[in-house]
């Protein structure tokens, strides 16, 4: 199956502004991700670290919660939520979110060229339950908070003060994805009843002012959409996911990510995965655990979602069996890793370096159940670019 609109997406580090890919064949309909093997074959026995991968890739532990950094005087933060790389001359960076509260924040690691860890830092402190974000062409990290009239905050992993950004809503931010050809920013709610937005800034690299919209539509899983402005950003009195009466409802808005004219993002509530091509006006969904045959739907408790330079969508579980799961351009959904004895966790802040060789992501908990237990992670190999 082609799905109509799934477009090679690309993680390539922010910095180059590099959402680049290549259009898949257009086809008359689009079907949701079903059953089917990976491309890289199947699971292998637990490495060391209790991963099991495909032949050929290889894992290790960067960093753990409460512990310092191998190569540098920083102190891991608990709880690693939501992360990006950003390339950094021939190196990268890797940030990560801080999901406490209070306390909460994000912290930055730094690499050269070969991988090796070169410094680590705070980039975000003092906050409330940092869940997920999304990387800014100007190479700043939107750490986003997870509480009722939480706040965006706009980071600097290359230094600087991190910054409120309140004209982007006060709602239970998750996630948020910068689309540079419309000059726009899109984030998810965890609620219920949460709503997709997208920010319009007044002047594009600036978010300190601009519109709020939401996105409009029936109750189907598919069709055409538009936006609406939001009156009151601020959500008090009245929720921002209440003041258009034509937005519509999301189960439990989760990752979210850009490349080329469409937009995917997750609901946890339904265990789905929405595809919005922002260019035609139209959505529907790229995955549903209650569609999918044959057999066992692979990918459950859908959570943080990013993208390969050859187009595959690797989706993070919150739950689930602790794995993450691939959906490629054809329509095709299989595990390609999975996280023994921690049951207890929750796979986070999946982001490929600048190269597209390693994926960076973290167990929230770790083997203890408890957020002091993070580990954060990194698997090397032949990924498909």
């Amino acid at each position: 199956m082609e799905r109509r609109t799934f477009l090679r997406a690309s993680v390539l580090g922010v910095s180059t502004v590099a959402f680049a890919g290549s259009l898949w064949q257009d086809a008359a309909l689009a079907a949701p991700a079903q059953n089917g093997p990976g491309p890289y074959g199947p699971l292998l026995a637990a490495d060391a670290n209790g991963i099991q991968l495909p032949a050929g890739f290889t894992s290790q532990v960067i960093a753990r919660s409460g512990q310092v950094v191998s190569g540098t005087s920083y102190t891991w933060h608990p709880a690693p939520d939501g992360g990006a790389c950003f390339a950094d001359g021939s190196g990268w960076r890797y940030v990560s979110n801080s999901e406490i509260n209070p306390g909460g924040g994000a912290s930055m690691i730094r690499f050269d060229s070969g991988g090796t860890v070169i410094s680590a830092a705070s980039i975000l402190s003092g906050t409330r339950q940092n869940c997920a974000g999304g990387a800014t062409p100007w190479n700043t990290w939107l750490s986003c908070e997870e509480v009722s009239r939480g706040f965006v905050y706009e980071t600097y992993p290359f230094g600087g003060a991190a910054l409120q950004r309140p004209a982007m809503g006060r709602f239970k931010h998750e996630a948020a994805a910068a689309d540079p050809v419309r000059q726009v920013i899109y984030l998810t709610e965890d609620e219920s009843n949460g709503r997709f937005y997208r920010f319009v800034p007044t002047t594009w690299g600036s978010l300190s002012s601009g519109t709020l919209q939401v996105l409009c539509a029936g109750s189907a899983t598919s069709g055409s959409f538009t936006w609406a402005n939001v009156p009151d950003p601020d959500g008090s009195p009245t929720a921002t996911r209440s003041q258009v009466a034509a937005s519509k409802s999301f189960n439990g808005g989760e990752g979210c990510h850009y490349a080329n004219d469409t937009v995917w993002f997750t609901t946890k509530g339904d265990n789905r995965v929405w595809q919005v091509n922002v260019a035609a006006g139209t959505y529907e969904l790229a995955y549903d655990d209650s569609l999918v045959s044959p057999g066992t739907p692979p990918l459950t408790g859908v959570d943080n979602v990013t993208g390969s330079t050859f187009g595959d969508l690797y989706v993070a579980e919150d739950g689930g069996n602790m794995e993450i799961c691939v959906i490629t351009p054809d329509d095709i959904v299989s595990p390609f890793l999975r996280i023994n004895g921690q049951s207890s966790s929750e796979i986070t802040g999946p982001a490929f370096n600048p190269a597209g060789n390693r994926l960076y992501f973290s167990s929230q908990r770790g083997t203890t159940g408890s957020s002091s237990g993070g580990i954060t992670y990194c698997v090397t190999g032949p990924f498909r670019t």
